[in-house]
C-alpha cells in the first residue's frame, strides 16, 4: 500500500486577461480557466488526478500578482514524495507557454487549507489618470489599468469616502448578485482601503504627458462577488463628483444590491490580487501529525 498523499501550498501568478477567471471551466468554451491549465500538469506523474484548490476566485480579466492554492499528490509504491523545488520546476515546466507562472511551492500539512486557513486578502486596483480617451493609454498599460474618462479625479474626496469602507459592515449593496449570493453572508471586514499614487510601466519615457497612476489597496478576510470593483468604482464615481463621499455611507447602509448606482461597477482589467495572507505556523507541516 502506498504511502498517504502529500500536501503542497502553491503561490502563483497569471495574466487574467487570457482567461475566463482562475476557477476551471468546461474545455468547450473559447477561454478556459487558469485552474484548467494547472491541473493539465501530466509531467507530475502522480498516481492520481490532481485537484487545485484555488484560495481566491478571480474573475475574467482580473490578474493575480500571487494567488495560492494548495494540492495533493499521491505518488506509486516504494516512490518518494516530490520536492518543493522539484513540483516548482515541473509545474513552470508545463506551463511554459502560458502566462502563468509558480512562484513558490512548500509542503503543509494535510490539515492546511488554501482557502480555509487564509488570515487575509489583498487587492490592489491600478488607475491611470490623464487620458481624455482610451486610446490614450499607453499601449504597455493596456488591460492593466483602468483610465476613467472625465479629466482628473478629487483623490481626498475618494479617501474620505473610503473610510466609510473599513471594518466590519453589512456589504449588501457592495455585491454583485449570481446564483450562490442568497447563501452567503454579507457581512465582510476590510482591514486597510489605502489609495496611494503609483507608477506605470516604463511611466518615465512618457513624462511629457502628464499621466498619473495611482493605486487603491485593499485588504480583507474574504469578499464577496464583484465587491472590489464595486467598491472601487464607487469611490471613483466620488472623485469625479458623480457621488458625495456621504453617500458612499448610505449605499452601504442601505444594504441593498439593487440601490448601486447602475454603470460605475470599475471594470476587470485594472484589478490585481496582491497576495494572500497566512500564519506562518499553520504552514510548518512538522508542527501537526498527518503532514
Amino acid at each position: 500500500m502506498g504511502c498517504a498523499p502529500a500536501r503542497y501550498l502553491v503561490f502563483f501568478q497569471y495574466f487574467g486577461t487570457r482567461y475566463s477567471g482562475v476557477m476551471e471551466t468546461k474545455r468547450d468554451q473559447a477561454l478556459i480557466g487558469v485552474q484548467n491549465y494547472l491541473e493539465a500538469a501530466e509531467s507530475l506523474k502522480a498516481s492520481a488526478p490532481i485537484k487545485f484548490r484555488i484560495s481566491s476566485r478571480t474573475d475574467t480579466g482580473v490578474h493575480a500578482l500571487c494567488n495560492a492554492a494548495h494540492l495533493d499528490i499521491q505518488r506509486g509504491p516504494g516512490k518518494p514524495h516530490f520536492s518543493e523545488e522539484q513540483l516548482l520546476s515541473s509545474l513552470n515546466k508545463h506551463l511554459r507557454p502560458e502566462p502563468i507562472r509558480i512562484l513558490s511551492a512548500h509542503r503543509v500539512p494535510s490539515s492546511f487549507h488554501a482557502r480555509f486557513s487564509a488570515l487575509s486578502r489583498t487587492y490592489i486596483y491600478r488607475l491611470l489618470l490623464g487620458c481624455a480617451h482610451h486610446s490614450q493609454v499607453p499601449v504597455f498599460e493596456r488591460d492593466l489599468c483602468w483610465a476613467p474618462a472625465g479629466g482628473p479625479l478629487n483623490v481626498p474626496a475618494m479617501q474620505e469616502a473610503a473610510q466609510f469602507l473599513v471594518g466590519t459592515h453589512d456589504f449588501s449593496t457592495f455585491r454583485s448578485l449570481h446564483s450562490e449570493a442568497e447563501f452567503t453572508s454579507p457581512v465582510r471586514t476590510i482591514f486597510q482601503l489605502d489609495i496611494q499614487p503609483s507608477a506605470g510601466f516604463l511611466a518615465h519615457h512618457y513624462e511629457h504627458r502628464a499621466l498619473e497612476f495611482w493605486e487603491v489597496k485593499i485588504r480583507g478576510r474574504s469578499f464577496l462577488y464583484r465587491q472590489v470593483r464595486r467598491m472601487v468604482g464607487a469611490l471613483v464615481a466620488v472623485g469625479m463628483g458623480r457621488l458625495a463621499p456621504h453617500h458612499v455611507k448610505e449605499l452601504l447602509e442601505v444594504k441593498d444590491a439593487l440601490a448601486f448606482p447602475p454603470n460605475i461597477m470599475a471594470p476587470a482589467s485594472g484589478l490585481f490580487l496582491k497576495s494572500v495572507e497566512y500564519n506562518e505556523a499553520d504552514l510548518d507541516v512538522t508542527a501537526a501529525p498527518g503532514g
